[in-house]
């Protein structure tokens, strides 16, 4: 089971990443009211690009924690449950669960969970 919360999570991430770029970043970085920082608008452009695809990395590494649970003790999947269902919270509550990463989160909150459980 936490081979296929791997997987979520790995799709999370490429798909947010490729559609992040895609639709949002492109194209708010075509605007010309972005502001300026240490002289022009690329550190504040790079600065966003890193911080949307950051995210994506971290969901990488929380798959691999997964899909190596040989190294992954009861506390450490007690607290990527914790994380994934505090981030479905977040997602529905801001998104008014229009962003459907709430669905995916919550998934892999309650499979991560119940395998700790069964530690």
């Amino acid at each position: 089971m936490l081979l296929f919360a791997s997987i979520i999570l790995i799709a999370c991430g490429l798909i947010h990443s490729y559609l992040g770029e895609r639709y949002i970043l492109i194209r708010l970085f075509k605007r010309d009211n972005i502001p300026y920082l240490f002289g022009s608008d690329e550190f504040t452009k790079g600065t966003l690009r890193f911080c949307w695809h950051i995210t994506s990395v971290a969901w990488f590494g929380f798959a691999i924690l997964l899909a190596n649970k040989s190294h992954t003790n009861g506390f450490v999947l007690y607290v990527i449950s914790a994380v994934f269902f505090l981030s479905s919270l977040f997602s529905a509550y801001f998104t008014k669960g229009k962003h459907l990463s709430w669905i995916a989160f919550f998934i892999v909150s309650i499979i991560v969970y119940f395998s700790a459980n069964t530690l």
